[in-house]
């Protein structure tokens, strides 16, 4: 790893956070408490140019807020091992990302080629091991019984102010020498040299932590990129070839790491593991991988210099355990209550509802969103070449394509899916994104009573329009009304020159006129770039709203202009649960769930 600064070591007889250290009164309380419990921040702190660039600003949690800030010098918490460094540049429109971790700091190769050594004597019970959980407690205990901690904080425990005399080191190694290993005599005695001759390593404490940490990291995780991986503001990593990995900020947008590959050899070996893992390996005859990483991030991976000439390169979209909800969008601007309101009708009342965009626009986030309106009773079926959606019914089935085997077995396509998905009797069909013939099928579910909801290449309605007409979708003319509900999302500069996202417009599809081969569609919601505000072009004006929703909803083509109370209602009801701090996704579908069920909404 690389710091975008140089590194000087603390001057003689200053200790880092020591009653000599003259960092640690620069910092804020909060700061301060947390280098006490996590010597490696203070340690990172000695290093950092504070007389240039100031005193860090710390935040335990980081909210939106934040993104207004122009002079970016700021430290987070992931959690108790992981911190993060925002550290400006003032030469470049992006800022540096520093991943503070464990053992950052210190050359450990020596104690880890040696623990390397010591780790063939567990190598059954690594084998045993059935969980990643279960292989993490291995390599824990393997690291305490083949480490002795020789710090005075451990030391003290022997009752002598902190220090231990010779014939109490003799003594202890002795009695190491003497205890029996756990776990079944894979070692033998600890202290004693192991079947690789090497004997017991000395560490202090907080190299034991950092050893742990990187034992655990290399092994079992994905390495360098655990602490982007952890970090659940990151929205995308990407690598474009020896040197920094580039992010995608939820907060503060576009960054540069100092998670760096300096060579392209140590690349293209990093890449080799990474595909392995996740269970699609890459090669020369096979460059191009799309894949899913165990925490559920999706990964695009280019290997070798052949086909990329920069060098092998990786794409990673974040996976986000949580999804975020509708409120969650309206609250980053990404929609209105009333525009949330209107969409929580469509899917709710089973219209079918496509959501296009360019790439990075927002499209899967929205789909995620709208799912926590789908009745609570409802059965999905999800189809995606790389899962992404996510549904908080306990009635969803999620399916996803394969491609051909090596060992000779067919290939599963979107295609094949949603014809057996149809089979399945489900209440929605959700297609990750639609690009092929299984377009014309998916129309076909319409035309027979399934709901459907997918995502779309395209930026315009014309364009969708264009698109599912033509090859290779070819969906017939006559079919493309039973799409309901056309959103279009987009990446966009706001008025105050930041970047967004936004829902640019929202349109309801009429009808086709065969004599004149045109589509009427109707703009309900428009985004105004002026002042980052969307206006409601359909109140009072809405064909799906008179004409589709307030039958379902028991009013008669007299009655039908209530329906816009009812939207009034709940876009009312949205806002006082963003006021009131309800936006979590899961949380968000139990409180419709329950209100559906009390007839409420």
């Amino acid at each position: 790893m690389a710091l975008p600064f140089a590194a000087e070591a603390p001057a003689d007889g200053e200790s880092c956070g020591g009653s000599q250290c003259t960092v640690r009164g620069l910092l804020p309380d909060a700061l301060q408490e947390r280098c006490q419990d996590t010597p490696h921040l203070m340690e990172y702190l000695h290093l950092v140019p504070i007389k240039d660039v100031g005193v860090p600003d710390y935040y335990e949690q980081i909210t939106r807020k934040l993104s207004d800030l122009e002079h970016r010098n700021l430290i987070y918490r992931v959690d108790d091992e992981l911190y993060v460094h925002i550290y400006p540049d003032p030469n470049d429109a992006r800022d540096f990302y520093i991943a503070i971790e464990p053992a950052m700091l210190h050359d450990l190769q020596p104690l880890l080629n040696r623990i390397e050594r010591h780790l063939l004597d567990y190598v059954e019970d690594l084998s045993a091991a059935t969980s990643e959980e279960e292989k993490e407690q291995v390599l824990m205990r393997a690291i305490d019984e083949i480490c002795v901690v020789t710090d005075a904080k451990t030391a003290s425990k022997n009752g002598k102010n902190g220090k231990r005399d010779k014939k109490d080191e003799d003594d202890g190694d002795e009695k190491a020498k003497a205890k029996p290993k756990k776990g079944g005599g894979l070692m033998g005695l600890l202290g004693k040299a192991s079947s690789t001759g090497d004997g017991p390593i000395r560490a202090t404490s907080e190299q034991v932590a950092a050893l742990k940490y990187l034992l655990i990291r290399d092994k079992l995780r994905m390495g360098p990129l655990e602490p982007v991986l952890r970090d659940e503001h990151i929205e995308d990593i990407s690598c474009s070839g020896v040197g920094p990995l580039f992010i995608e900020h939820k907060i503060f947008k576009a960054l540069k790491s100092n998670i760096t590959f300096e060579a392209t050899q140590e690349l293209d070996e990093f890449v080799l593991r990474m595909a392995e893992r996740t269970g699609k390996p890459v090669t020369y005859k096979n460059p191009i991988v799309d894949a899913t990483l165990p925490d559920g991030s999706r990964i695009n991976i280019v290997f070798g210099s052949d086909v990329s000439r920069q060098g092998s390169n990786f794409t990673i979209r974040k996976f986000t355990s949580t999804p975020l909800s509708i409120l969650d969008v309206a609250l980053s601007g990404g929609v209105d209550y009333t525009m949330a309101a209107y969409l929580s009708l469509m899917v709710g009342e089973g219209m079918n509802l496509f959501v296009s965009g360019e790439t990075a626009s927002g499209k899967t986030t929205l789909l995620n969103a709208l799912a926590a309106f789908v009745s609570p009773d409802a059965k999905i079926v999800s189809i995606e070449d790389t899962p992404e959606f996510q549904a908080p019914h306990p009635n969803w089935i999620r399916e996803v394509v394969r491609g051909s085997m090596a060992d000779g077995d067919s290939a599963v396509s979107m295609f094949n899916l949603l014809k057996a998905a149809l089979r399945q009797r489900p209440n929605l069909i959700v297609i990750g994104e639609i690009r092929g013939e299984e377009g014309a099928v998916a129309f076909q579910a319409m035309q027979t009573g399934h709901a459907v909801m997918a995502t779309f290449h395209a930026s315009t309605v014309e364009k969708l329009i264009q698109r599912l007409t033509g090859n290779p979708i070819n969906v017939p003319k006559a079919y493309v009304d039973n799409l309901n509900v056309a959103v279009i999302a987009s990446a966009v500069r706001l008025p105050n020159g930041k970047g967004g996202r936004r829902i640019l417009s929202v349109n309801e599809l009429v009808g086709y006129d065969k004599a004149t081969d045109s589509f009427a569609f109707v703009e309900v919601f428009r985004w105004n770039s002026a002042n980052d505000t969307f206006e409601f072009t359909g109140n009072m004006n809405s064909y799906l709203l008179e004409n589709k929703i307030a039958p379902k909803r028991g009013l008669s083509p007299q009655q039908k202009r209530m329906i816009y109370q009812e939207l009034e209602r709940r876009a009312a009801l949205f806002k006082r649960l963003a006021e009131q701090g309800t936006t979590n996704f899961y949380e968000l579908y139990k409180v419709f769930s329950k209100a559906q069920r009390e007839g409420l909404l």
